[in-house]
């Protein structure tokens, strides 16, 4: 199965690398990454450059104009150039565990899309924090037991937990999702109507319940290790609160301004 990683990020290169480097040392490599660039300065395309040439993976950059956050509409873009069966949604300050691509493969079932799991990685530690920091049992061991580690249970791998299933929204981010190409294209992808931060990804995971897929959790693979970073504007979230509320109530599953606007 071709897996697709697509890293969505804004002026945050010194992060992004991090997370490449995290990409590039897993136990099963994606077939290719793409990076979903909100309208960054020319440093991050500097850097996706500079990276893909040594990548043992295809690297895109995928690039629209600086006008807000437009996270919905940038993924979309990305997702269209995508040629993976299998998608894997990532935050451009998720780093991703070294098991991180072979777990979401593993998990991968028709009929669900994957809700994985994030490690926080609170203020003081984040600015030194790497990749290799991950590695290895003595570093789980002393993350475990440091100050500014959230969420510290998901360190543990216990691949052999079982998996649970739901219609929940409840913790449901696209910094860490795992679903099917065609699944995203059948709801027509992210709605952008979404812009600002918010809500966005909770509103497709309601259409794809409205599809008729389920979520599928586990709470020790496919893990990432988010860092810190201030707290995004949030003067749109009134009206995306409103927008997820009309994606909740209504049985429709097929966004107006998606993937596709020339469709329905």
């Amino acid at each position: 199965m071709q897996i697709s990683v697509i890293i969505t990020t804004y002026n945050r290169p010194d992060a992004l690398e991090k997370v490449l480097s995290g990409l590039y040392q897993q136990t099963r490599m994606p077939d290719e990454v793409l990076i979903a660039d909100d309208g960054s300065t020319p440093e991050t395309e500097a850097l996706v450059l500079e990276v893909s040439v040594s990548a043992p993976f295809t690297v895109r950059h995928v690039w629209h104009a600086d006008r807000g956050f437009r996270a919905a509409a940038i993924r979309n873009k990305a997702i269209r150039r995508s040629t993976g069966e299998y998608l894997v949604l990532l935050d451009g300050d998720c780093i991703p565990d070294r098991r991180f691509i072979a777990d979401h493969s593993r998990l991968a079932r028709r009929g669900y899309f994957f809700q994985g799991k994030r490690i926080l990685i609170e203020r003081t530690p984040t600015p030194d924090f790497r990749f290799s920091d991950t590695v290895g049992t003595v570093n789980k061991i002393r993350m475990f037991f440091s100050s500014g580690i959230g969420n510290r249970h998901h360190l543990l791998r216990l691949p052999f937990f079982p998996t649970t299933s739901s219609r929940s929204l409840s913790g449901v981010r696209s910094c860490n999702l795992g679903l099917f190409r065609d699944d995203l294209f059948a709801v027509n992808g992210f709605n952008e109507e979404f812009t600002g931060w918010g809500r966005e990804d909770s509103e497709l995971v309601a259409r794809l319940y409205n599809y008729g897929l389920r979520r599928k959790n586990h709470p020790f693979m496919a893990v990432c290790y988010h860092l810190w970073h201030a707290d995004n504007d949030r003067s749109r979230l009134a009206f995306n609160d409103a927008l997820l509320k009309e994606g909740i109530v209504s049985d429709n599953y097929y966004c107006r301004k998606g993937l596709n606007r020339d469709k329905r």
